[in-house]
């Protein structure tokens, strides 16, 4: 048996090392001889293989293991990284052009569940009342422990108009909450605006698409040909779960002066080592290198701006919120943001497939790192509609630390700060999310406020009569 494993084991550090040859990763191939192979721990490896492929009740492909032994290395990092095979690299790709089938939800990995990020505005799970931190326990009868997230992210997308039935633990709610979804092509409308009243704008960004820069460009442009006597801006950035980098500097872009610092990137290689700049060079990628920014209006790198965040803003819309607070170009009204300030560098790999690896962390434009702590308001308005306890990236299990042992302590005052739940209980109803930009909008309607100079509430009279009942 010793000599069946010692032979299997010779079979299988030729098949890694022409794995790794065939993936054709140089970068990563140059690194790697730099340092000392892991013998001992490779030799692990080919032990582990080769017992499963002779004693596992059932045979087991050699490319399901491989597979599997990829996916394990990297979703033990943290709950960013990932293999893509070729359907979810695939579906990855499309993603981005902002049209897809499915369900509408931003989702990640908690402890063998998937949890809810943010549900996609005019999406079957935005109007079914998902809502961020919702743990998804099982799919159809199938439960989603132990399942890898790109296996049930395939479950939940599907052919337009078929359903599936999604089994939610909500915290608050001492039963599971049980909703059929019927799937739909997901066409995401990135940028949305409108005048709240006269002289006060609104615009929302949803998610950083390559087109969110133009569609920007052209909301903008409207509003302020139809209202020439704007007097203040809302961009609302609340739930929006990030996209690209570059629609994230364009954005920022938009409304700092030319050649500002909006953000930048640390890793240990040296290509994460990076500054981006209110240039065209910088976010003109998505746009076939055209500077779609050029058409805006003078008055919008000039105007009172008020950028609204909560718990379900991460990443590219952090980038933005923190690049206008610095630069002090915007107040920053609501709650909390997420926290998600890791960089993902997509790596093809061979036959389509690829990694998503977690190579740098963000930094705004005075040097605050962004992960595992997000971007604090100048101004805190709660939603009196966000019942829940909010999770965010400094919760969740193996997450990227922030790099800076002095935001240590920051982090566990505004984590306990920003988890306020109302005292008596709440009806699934009620837990609905208000329409944003609606009247009932609370705190659309503080920042409004503040741009007129009235006082703000942080709180909204109902909810804050039920803290001191």
């Amino acid at each position: 048996m010793q000599s069946k494993l010692r032979n299997i084991g010779l079979i299988v550090i030729g098949a890694v090392a022409g794995v790794l040859i065939s993936l054709n990763i140089q970068a990563i191939a140059e690194r790697a001889v730099r340092t000392t192979l892991p013998i001992e721990e490779l030799r692990a490896f080919t032990e582990v293989f080769g017992a499963i492929k002779t004693n596992y009740v059932e045979p087991v492909e050699d490319k399901k293991l491989i597979t599997e032994a990829i996916n394990g290395m990297l979703t033990g990092l943290d709950p960013h990284s990932a293999y893509l095979d070729q359907e979810a690299f695939r579906e990855l790709q499309v993603g981005t052009q902002g049209q897809f089938g499915g369900l509408g939800i931003e989702v990640g990995m908690e402890d063998g569940f998937v949890k809810v990020i943010s549900p996609i505005e005019d999406t079957p799970a935005f109007k079914a009342g998902i809502k961020p931190n919702d743990l998804i326990i099982k799919l159809d009868e199938t439960p989603v422990k132990g399942m890898s997230l790109n296996d049930a992210v395939k479950r939940m997308r599907g052919k337009p108009n078929t359903t599936i039935t999604l089994t939610i633990s909500r915290k608050g709610e001492s039963a599971p909450i049980i909703v059929t979804l019927t799937r739909a092509v997901i066409r995401v409308q990135s940028v949305k605006s409108k005048v709240i009243e006269p002289g006060y704008g609104w615009v929302r960004v949803s998610q950083f698409q390559e087109a969110t820069p133009e569609n920007l460009v052209k909301q903008l442009g409207q509003m302020f040909r139809e209202n020439p006597e704007l007097k203040g801006l809302v961009l609302d950035l609340r739930n929006d779960p990030g996209g690209l980098l570059h629609g994230a500097v364009a954005v920022s872009s938009a409304f700092l002066a030319p050649k500002s610092l909006v953000v930048s990137t640390d890793g240990r290689a040296e290509d994460a080592k990076k500054k981006f700049y209110a240039t065209p060079d910088d976010y003109a990628r998505g746009s076939r290198g055209e500077d779609v920014l050029k058409q805006l209006p003078a008055a919008v790198k000039s105007i009172p701006m008020v950028v609204l965040v909560n718990g379900g803003s991460a990443s590219a819309s952090e980038i933005v919120a923190g690049a206008l607070q610095d630069h002090k170009r915007a107040t920053i009204i609501g709650t909390q943001s997420f926290g998600k300030g890791s960089v993902q560098t997509i790596m093809p790999l061979g036959n389509n497939t690829a990694i998503k690896l977690t190579t740098a962390r963000y930094f705004t434009p005075s040097g605050r790192s962004i992960q595992a702590l997000g971007i604090k308001p100048d101004i805190v308005v709660e939603d009196p509609t966000d019942t829940l306890t909010r999770v965010r990236e400094a919760d969740l299990t193996r997450h990227l630390e922030n790099g800076k042992a002095a935001a240590k302590a920051d982090e566990k005052k505004d984590n306990s700060a920003a988890r306020i739940k109302p005292q008596q209980p709440v009806s699934p109803a009620e837990m609905k999310p208000v329409e944003l930009g609606s009247k009932d909008d609370f705190q659309l309607q503080q920042a409004i406020a503040h741009l007129k100079g009235e006082p703000v509430r942080s709180v909204a009279p109902t909810v804050a009569q039920n803290k001191t009942n």
